[in-house]
C-alpha cells in the first residue's frame, strides 16, 4: 500500500511542482490546464491516461473544450502520495509537448 505524505514532505514536494495548489477541505492537489484546442487537451488526456494505468493511479479530472482541470489525490492513502507527485509531474512535463497554451 502506498503511504501518504508527511507534512513536511507535501510541503517539499509542492514546493517543486509550478502551478499546483492544494485544494481546500481536502489533502488533494489541483491545477488547471488550457490547450490550444480540443484535439490538444484530448490528445494530452489519452497520454496521461495510459500512464495512469501504468501506474494504477487515476486522476480526478474533467475537460470543456480546451480546458482541463485535474485533482490528484491517492484514495487509498487518504491524501497525498508519491504516486500524486509523480503524476504531477509527469502531466507538467507533457503538457507543452501537447500544445498546451503558456
Amino acid at each position: 500500500m502506498v503511504e501518504k505524505l508527511s507534512n513536511a514532505d507535501k510541503k517539499a514536494a509542492l514546493a517543486k511542482l509550478s502551478g499546483w495548489k492544494k485544494t481546500t477541505g481536502r489533502d488533494a492537489i489541483a491545477k488547471r490546464f488550457v490547450f490550444a484546442d480540443f484535439n490538444a487537451a484530448f490528445a494530452w488526456m489519452s497520454r496521461i491516461a495510459m500512464m495512469a494505468e501504468k501506474l494504477d493511479h487515476h486522476p480526478e479530472w474533467d475537460n470543456v473544450y480546451k480546458t482541463v482541470n485535474v485533482v490528484l489525490t491517492t484514495h487509498d492513502a487518504g491524501g497525498l502520495s508519491e504516486l500524486d507527485i509523480a503524476m504531477a509531474k509527469f502531466m507538467d512535463k507533457t503538457a507543452g509537448a501537447a500544445g498546451r497554451k503558456k
